[in-house]
């Protein structure tokens, strides 16, 4: 076997992964484990238009470890290069991949029609990534498969699924064949999520490849509920907007539960109105309830999320918005303020002191999310420069990513340590420090691979 790093290596984005294995026969079966879009700095960005490192034409598979852009979100390139084998994935990832995939379509052909329109785009006509087409190309070839369930890949090589936590349909990837296995983390989730259940414990790998977003970092291990009330509260008393960037799959569903249970007890005003403006994370928190097997929450738990808030559809909606007056609550994509409608309500809402943005997950270096994090007075929206002078605020244990703690506790179910692991999905300074982790704490053998990086393995 062979695998290579196509992506996920410095950054927490474009996670792709090629594992070749030669049969008998000379013959290579190629499989691609995650096909995700690169975010956040203009250089990562560029390798998205960039020709891919392989032909799509070559590959025997692809499959995701769950549905989040960065892991997804270039599948519908792949197939317009050419691809045309099957996606596999489990059905909770296939139905968010049906809301996130297109919702990224429609994004990138709206930034384009805007750019060409107000004219600040460098590129004449400024084109869409993909289109809403190559998205629902990609989509007929997404091919469900149930967790811990044995699926021949060809080639000897067989593929099984065991749930991660991270959000919906989240998985563990592994790949063996007769004398090597392969074992992909993706993101690994949280042992006492809110909401989901926690990662399966995996006993066995030869190879590993293990993310690390937050190798270098610890979770407050404070109850949220309480900064989120102190945070909603103060900008209550000042008659201000609550703006919360959110991931549309996994902390929306979260922060809206979060917000239930703090209206339920009178810890924030029933009557402060919520919205959750972002059509997919609409779509995916109806998708929560088709899923129940996956989370913790009961049927009126899972009600109660869905009807905490107002859900916006259409865009005049989500225009009058920016007209409204506080004191509100608006939750809208994208989690590190990239793009959506959560750009359109930062330039109505940042310049203002008396309102909040609050971010709850983690930014990536290169993102608005980062920048306003870090302290700028303004960001760049469309072309133009938008003062910040409302409150930025973060919670940072609201994450779904387990920090390297808990991961150093989730690696305790192996049996015996693998005889390489690979830390990827971290930026460099995270990803060093859960090598140290591993390397001091488990005695395990650790690096951390360089962008398109081929290794040999036994």
């Amino acid at each position: 076997m062979k695998l290579s790093f196509l992506g996920a290596t410095g950054t927490v984005t474009g996670s792709k992964y090629l594992l070749s294995a030669q049969a008998a026969s000379g013959v290579d079966t190629r499989i691609l484990i995650d096909c995700g879009l690169f975010q956040g700095l203009k250089q990562l960005r560029l390798r998205n238009w960039a020709d891919l490192p392989i032909d799509p034409k070559t590959l025997d598979a692809v499959v995701l470890t769950h549905a989040h852009i960065d892991h997804s979100g270039y599948l519908p390139l792949l197939v317009k290069k050419g691809y045309a084998g099957k996606v596999y994935c489990s059905p909770a990832t296939r139905d968010l991949c049906e809301v996130l995939l297109l919702d990224s379509a429609h994004l990138q052909e709206e930034e384009a029609r805007y750019a060409n329109k107000s004219g600040f785009s460098k590129h004449h006509p400024a084109l869409p990534l993909y289109t809403t087409d190559d998205a629902q190309n990609a989509l007929a070839l997404l091919t469900p498969i149930e967790y811990e369930q044995d699926v021949d890949l060809g080639g000897g090589l067989t593929l099984r699924l065991s749930p991660s936590g991270h959000i919906l349909g989240s998985a563990f990837v592994r790949i063996h064949s007769k004398k090597t296995s392969v074992l992909f983390s993706g993101d690994i989730g949280r042992p006492h999520d809110i909401l989901m259940k926690p990662p399966a414990t995996i006993k066995q790998a030869d190879y590993l490849v293990l993310e690390s977003t937050y190798g270098n970092r610890l979770h407050d291990r404070s109850d949220p509920q309480l900064k989120l009330a102190e945070i909603i509260n103060q900008t209550v008393q000042h008659k201000g907007v609550v703006l919360i960037p959110v991931f549309a799959v996994g902390r929306a569903q979260e922060l809206l539960y979060y917000i239930h249970l703090l209206k339920a007890s009178g810890a924030i005003p029933d009557h402060i109105p919520v919205y959750l403006n972002s059509p997919m994370a609409v779509d995916a928190t109806a998708i929560f309830n088709h899923f129940k097997n996956e989370h913790r929450l009961s049927a009126e738990q899972s009600h109660a999320l869905c009807h905490v808030a107002h859900m916006v559809h259409g865009v005049e909606e989500s225009k009058r918005l920016n007209q409204q007056r506080g004191p509100m609550i608006i939750l809208s994509a994208s989690g590190m303020a990239t793009g959506g409608r959560v750009v359109h309500h930062l330039k109505a809402f940042a310049p203002n002191p008396n309102n909040t943005v609050l971010f709850v997950g983690f930014q990536a270096a290169g993102t608005r999310g980062a920048a306003m994090l870090d302290g700028a007075d303004s960001i760049k929206i469309h072309g133009e420069y938008v003062p910040v002078r409302a409150k930025v605020a973060l919670i940072s244990n609201l994450s779904a990513h387990a920090d390297y703690a808990e991961i150093i506790d989730w690696l305790g179910g192996f049996a015996s340590p693998p005889k390489q692991t690979f830390i990827t999905h971290g930026e460099p300074v995270a990803a060093d420090a859960m090598r140290l982790h591993l390397e001091e704490r488990l005695h395990w053998r650790v690096t951390v691979p360089d962008y398109l990086e081929t290794v040999n393995l036994d």
